[in-house]
């Protein structure tokens, strides 16, 4: 039963920490006021860029970097066209994630299947990996674990919520007009924290590629930029609670793989809806839990808005 257990959880920690990652860095975003669609598209990118690179150099931390950049890039082209230029942030998202979908098919079709030496090993971690249970789940795996979950979310919820620069930031997402009256530059803050975002998304891309599933292939993020956005909405707008929401969809996914293993009296499409149904759920539940009357975390007031300075 605990070998079970084990399994189960270390499953969950794996699958989920792609979400932890991505979900984390669209809290970034919302948070500044701007709805980023364009998360799919990113990981996209990210994925396959981190294969192309990895097998160029053989090293997993210059492909995750490299990952990063084209993420940062890709939310750049991003935020000019709906914080600067301010078109619909939705259309834009949704052009984002088809121009990523689209471009990463491309660049990655000469290496599609081919599988990756350089990847992201796993290390156990003295004294930590020998926590029964949660030891092999959270500290024997490979070294992006521990920041997904714990050291990213930490390093983010310390300076939105302690830090007055975290101050201005909230005020953005939540009173643009009344942030820049107070000298707080409103365009400045949602470019960067959309970019900043957008390298995250990246990055999760890379971790898909290269400590899950070591290879590249069309189609591989499997919605899961959708999920991401999804999982911040069920997080309250929070970095902690994004990364605990991506752990509870990996716990929804390995069910689903430990159902076909054991193999179940389930059909295995219905084992493989399990983690979007989840999402559904994680979508609900925030408006039931508001609807009961108890205190939820509320979407920031400006979210999805574009700020014109001339009707402040």
């Amino acid at each position: 039963m605990i070998a079970m257990l084990t399994a189960l959880l270390s499953t969950a920690v794996l699958s989920g920490a792609v979400l932890a990652i991505a979900s984390v860095g669209e809290v970034l975003a919302e948070r500044a006021g701007v709805v980023d669609l364009g998360v799919e598209g990113l990981m996209s990118m990210g994925a396959a860029t981190a294969v192309l690179v990895a097998i160029e150099t053989g090293n997993p931390w210059i492909a995750l970097l490299a990952a990063m950049v084209v993420g940062a890039l890709g939310g750049m082209v991003f935020a000019s066209a709906a914080v600067l230029a301010q078109a619909s942030q939705v259309l834009c998202g949704l052009a984002t994630t088809f121009l990523g979908v689209g471009l990463s098919a491309a660049i990655g079709h000469s290496v599609a299947g081919q599988p990756v030496s350089a990847v992201f090993q796993p290390v156990a971690i003295p004294v930590l990996s020998a926590i029964p249970v949660i030891g092999p789940a959270f500290f024997s795996q490979n070294l992006l674990i521990v920041p997904a979950y714990i050291l990213l979310p930490a390093a983010l919820h310390w300076m939105l919520f302690y830090t007055r620069h975290g101050m201005n930031v909230r005020a953005v997402g939540e009173n643009p007009a009344a942030a820049d009256a107070a000298g707080i530059s409103v365009r400045a803050i949602r470019f960067w924290y959309v970019t900043a975002g957008a390298a995250l998304a990246g990055a999760a891309g890379a971790y898909l590629s290269l400590a899950m599933i070591p290879s590249w292939s069309e189609g591989m993020v499997a919605g899961r930029g959708w999920i991401a956005v999804a999982l911040v909405i069920f997080a309250g707008f929070r970095p902690f609670n994004a990364a605990a929401g991506g752990l509870l969809f990996g716990l929804i996914s390995a069910i689903g793989f430990l159902g076909q293993a054991r193999g179940w009296p389930v059909a295995a499409p219905i084992l493989n809806m399990l983690p979007y149904l989840g999402t559904l759920l994680f979508i609900m539940l925030p408006a039931v839990i508001r609807r009961v009357g108890r205190s939820g975390g509320e979407a920031p007031a400006s979210l999805g808005e574009a700020y014109y300075r001339s009707v402040r």
